[in-house]
């Protein structure tokens, strides 16, 4: 599970990032509203917590176009306006839950929990994934590319899925780390960079290259050189 907490009261987001990380839960934070509008745009998360006085973009506005682009992606409310009008406007802007400050760390987490588990975020993987010359069947994990089968191992074909489906975007070790390993904390390990390297092998043995290198900042599938 990955939570998105958007909130500008940085000692309390820092406590909620600590404690969900020791739950083993990846967590990503924003301090006002636009830019959690602009990682909302970048990736998708299991849930969305979100304060509701923020600059730039309140929890209302925020919350609503949320649930306007992905309405599946559960949102809880956390905030100290815990009067009916304020939970009410909460709900009418699309909230799935509501928890008034101050609150219990445990009862945080098993709201997100409970959310997580009614309202699943991820939307179904195509049965095809493909890239000019290249093709993964998703459900046999098998894939081709020229015409050819390649051959991965469990850890390879999970990476080239994960990119795969963010084709045309940079994707950063961290985000590799997460999704592809389940790793959800910093870590000065190689692994990502040895196992890109694997994969450049396999798949890029024809032109033109697929996997890129943005340097400083990732890796990424396209078609472009």
């Amino acid at each position: 599970m990955h939570v998105l907490v958007v909130e500008d009261d940085v000692e309390l987001t820092q406590f909620i990032q600590k404690g969900l990380q020791s739950e083993g839960i990846g967590v990503s934070v924003a301090f006002d509203g636009v830019v959690g509008r602009s990682m909302v745009n970048d990736r998708q998360f299991d849930v969305v917590v979100l304060d509701i006085n923020m600059p730039g973009l309140n929890g209302y506005e925020l919350c609503a176009f949320i649930k306007q682009n992905w309405p599946a992606i559960p949102v809880i409310m956390l905030t100290a306006l815990g009067s009916l009008d304020n939970k009410v406007m909460g709900f009418e802007s699309g909230a799935d839950d509501y928890l008034a400050k101050p609150f219990a760390f445990k009862e945080l987490l098993f709201r997100l929990k409970a959310l997580a588990r009614r309202h699943p975020s991820r939307a179904p993987l195509p049965k095809r994934l493909e890239l000019l010359d290249l093709a993964v069947d998703t459900e046999s994990h098998q894939v081709w590319r020229a015409g050819k089968r390649v051959t991965l191992t469990a850890r390879e074909y999970a990476l080239l899925e994960y990119l795969l489906l963010n084709q045309g975007k940079v994707v950063n070790r961290v985000d590799l780390l997460e999704n592809v390993w389940d790793v959800h904390f910093n870590t000065n390990t190689n692994v990502v960079d040895v196992y890109i390297n694997y994969l450049r092998r396999k798949i890029d043995h024809v032109e033109p290259k697929l996997l890129h290198t943005v340097f400083g900042v990732g890796y990424m599938l396209r078609a472009e050189p």
